[in-house]
């Protein structure tokens, strides 16, 4: 590893797909949650409930999974750029030959595969988004509902309970969704017309189950601190907008 480092791209081929990431985490982020509080209110009509506290588990799991559709197409087209950033660098340690900068590979997909050609994996991607999201908010929601003393509200558990239950979603997440991430970034990367049940069984016959969960135990621990921290975030900032408006 040290020597590639020392390779033409130097150390920045560490932080390949940086920007693209940070922009897909922004968008995803701010439309998933947007739009997971419109998604209670519509499960709050549909159920004749009056407030989003009156939601159990399921119901929130299943306005997880309608938000994540509209965070998904905000998702992909960031996310398939960031892909093949990371990929091009692995080729330009050796060959000086591709400009892998973000608004370059975007430039190059638009011009060879149109518009349509940022959101291959789409389908892929709400294959894992929806279910994904909807074990997200139904862990987060479970969690915070197991962790509250009798006749307490959800959002008055403190922020230690509030953490663990962000963690305890993104690992209800990624442990669902961890392998069909894992085919849906070879999709974007290597095979963009590749169908995904066919793929996924072309990699199993080939490379074994157990390489769809490759690197699943560092992305649990990332996660939880990252994901309880984010409904931390999320949940104070719901607090402080509440009292200004």
């Amino acid at each position: 590893m040290s020597l590639n480092i020392r390779e033409p791209n130097g150390i920045r081929a560490l932080y390949a797909g940086t920007s693209p990431s940070l922009l897909a985490n922004i968008a995803e982020n701010g439309i998933l949650f947007m739009a997971y509080g419109q998604c209670q209110n519509m499960m709050c009509f549909l159920r004749n409930k009056t407030d989003h506290e009156q939601l159990n588990p399921l119901e929130n799991m299943a306005a997880g999974s309608f938000a994540a559709v509209f965070s998904s197409i905000a998702l992909c087209p960031t996310e398939l750029v960031k892909c093949r950033i990371q990929t091009l660098n692995e080729i330009c340690l050796y060959y000086l030959i591709i400009d892998s900068s973000p608004i370059n590979i975007t430039r190059n997909i638009i011009r060879t595969e149109g518009i349509r050609g940022l959101f291959h994996g789409l389908t892929t991607t709400l294959v894992r988004e929806c279910p994904g999201y909807g074990c997200f908010f139904g862990g987060y929601e479970l969690t915070r509902t197991l962790l509250m003393h009798k006749n307490q509200k959800k959002e008055d558990i403190g922020f230690i309970k509030t953490w663990i239950s962000g963690g305890m979603a993104g690992i209800c997440f990624w442990i669902v969704m961890f392998p069909i991430d894992a085919v849906k970034s070879r999709i974007q990367v290597f095979k963009p017309k590749m169908n995904f049940p066919k793929y996924t069984l072309q990699i199993i016959r080939n490379e074994g189950f157990m390489v769809l969960y490759a690197g699943l135990l560092p992305t649990l621990i990332r996660t939880f601190v990252a994901t309880g921290t984010l409904f931390i975030t999320v949940e104070q900032t719901r607090r402080f907008l509440n009292k200004i408006f």
